[in-house]
């Protein structure tokens, strides 16, 4: 009696441990698809319907809600419908913290993901960062103008503090709505984003003196760091 019940509970303890992984499997297969990490990386910026994600990230509606059920099932997205259109956001910040560490640990580490990445974001060892301390010390003494480049709609989301929005598609219209003067730190997405080492550049062409935030707001709201929304 005493070997059966060990071997029961011995066989028991195996079937909870390979459920355990199995359901961490599903959260890894979640993220096995680039239109879902896509996804994931707009909905860190601000709740959306399915109809804008699939717009911003140029893929159908139908495909867009499938992927979007994919992480649901997965835990790491939530919905919420109002009237007929459903709304949906990240499940909480740990999931964008996920996110930020595959990225980074995918372009240390996996073959052609660095090289794609460069060649996305063009050379950005020539543009001059700013660390998060310096950033929060400019925040207090007021002498830098921090803008953020990403669309309207993330901007009211939540954004740093004192923070302009300009989108990048409308900066070149707006460069004079910039002090000539002034010191400019640029911030966008995320480590990953393009916009701001992009603004950055046409404003370095236009004789601006401008920074750039490296990890942008993705990193900004992990560090739990202030943030504002729009009124």
């Amino acid at each position: 009696m005493g070997d059966e019940q060990t071997t029961t509970t011995a066989s028991a303890a195996k079937a909870d441990k390979a459920a355990m992984y199995q359901a961490f499997a599903r959260v890894g297969q979640a993220l096995g698809n680039p239109l879902r990490l896509q996804l994931l990386d707009l909905l860190a910026q601000a709740e959306r319907s399915v109809d804008v994600l699939a717009a911003t990230a140029g893929a159908t509606v139908g495909n867009t809600s499938a992927q979007l059920r994919t992480l649901r099932e997965a835990g790491l997205v939530i919905a919420r419908r109002d009237g007929n259109r459903i709304f949906y956001q990240l499940s909480g910040p740990d999931v964008l913290a996920l996110l930020t560490t595959l990225t980074r640990v995918a372009d240390a580490h996996a073959a052609g993901a660095e090289r794609a990445a460069r060649r996305y974001l063009g050379d950005t060892a020539e543009l001059e960062a700013i660390d998060r301390d310096e950033l929060l010390a400019r925040l207090r003494d007021g002498t830098t103008v921090i803008l953020d480049v990403r669309p309207e709609a993330e901007y009211a989301a939540g954004h740093i503090p004192q923070a302009r929005s300009i989108p990048l598609d409308e900066l070149a219209a707006r460069l004079n709505d910039l002090p000539s003067d002034a010191d400019i730190i640029a911030y966008c997405r995320g480590p990953y984003c393009v916009y701001a080492p992009d603004a950055a550049r046409l404003l370095t062409t236009h004789g601006r003196h401008v920074r750039v935030l490296p990890g942008g707001w993705a990193d900004w709201t992990l560090a739990g760091l202030p943030t504002e929304t729009a009124a």
